[in-house]
């Protein structure tokens, strides 16, 4: 069913608030829940104010990132501006352009392959089940060390793949980087900060490109406002419990999630 003017309630918006932010940063892929959940209410992913919508959500879920990291941020900024690539937020900003390279490439040249993605429920679960074994495989990994270029680079690669709608972002960047044995609390910390520019310039990319096609009657900012607040909260909630999770060694347990889910679509696609 199309979604046209004025068809987006105010409770879908609600809906849709609560799924970014629970699984906005919980390595369980909120782009496919979210393909999911839109599924379910009967609204086009193709539709533009949806679009509009996601991009809104997903700003208030960086939003989350930039506070709850925003001494690291201030950090590698005064480093940048030094041209200090010495210390440790010097070298880590290095890092971030590394990472980031990989993933505009995946996301500029593949982009249109992945957003077809959302409308095919057998890939959501498919990638589902991928990020689950992913998940689960990262956690035999002893973490004993740094971050290295190499690492960035793959952590980046990761990252630009997690634009397929099933594979979780969080997930594929820290789990990346526990394979590569690097330190639960760096890996955490490195995947959100790297999570910065790709959401910031995936957002200002979107915004230009959907604005084209809405008009002013097409949205009314305070139901999406609505949305992107809870969003903020709740991801903020899910940011510190994958926090304590990751810490505590236990970030493979959110793969039988995956795997359960995953599954369920894969079947009830098929049959």
């Amino acid at each position: 069913m199309e979604v046209t003017t004025f068809t987006l309630r105010l409770i879908d918006i609600l809906i849709l608030g609560v799924v970014q932010g629970v699984t906005g940063w919980l390595p369980v892929s909120s782009s496919g829940h979210l393909a999911i959940v839109q599924k379910y209410l009967g609204l086009s992913s193709k539709e533009h104010q949806l679009i509009y919508l996601d991009i809104m959500l997903h700003v208030g879920t960086l939003v989350v990132i930039l506070l709850a990291f925003r001494e690291d941020i201030v950090k590698i900024v005064k480093a940048v501006a030094r041209l200090d690539f010495k210390t440790e937020e010097g070298k880590l900003a290095l890092f971030i352009l590394v990472g980031s390279v990989p993933t505009a490439l995946i996301s500029f040249t593949l982009r249109s392959i992945f957003e077809s993605f959302f409308e095919k429920m057998l890939v959501v679960g498919i990638a589902l089940l991928v990020t689950g074994f992913f998940l689960f495989a990262s956690e035999r990994r002893k973490s004993n060390k740094g971050l290295d270029y190499f690492d960035s680079l793959l952590i980046g690669i990761a990252q630009g793949i997690a634009f397929i709608p099933g594979i979780s972002r969080s997930g594929f960047t820290i789990a990346t980087g526990l394979l590569r044995k690097v330190k639960k609390e760096v890996a955490f910390r490195f995947s959100f900060l790297l999570s910065i520019p790709a959401v910031t310039g995936t957002a200002i990319a979107s915004t230009i490109t959907e604005f084209r096609s809405l008009s002013t009657q097409d949205i009314y900012m305070p139901t999406v406002l609505f949305g992107v607040v809870i969003s903020m909260v709740l991801g903020y909630v899910s940011l510190k419990l994958l926090q304590r999770v990751v810490m505590k060694g236990k970030f493979h347990t959110f793969s039988y999630y995956c795997w359960t889910v995953g599954a369920i679509i894969i079947f009830y696609h098929l049959f």
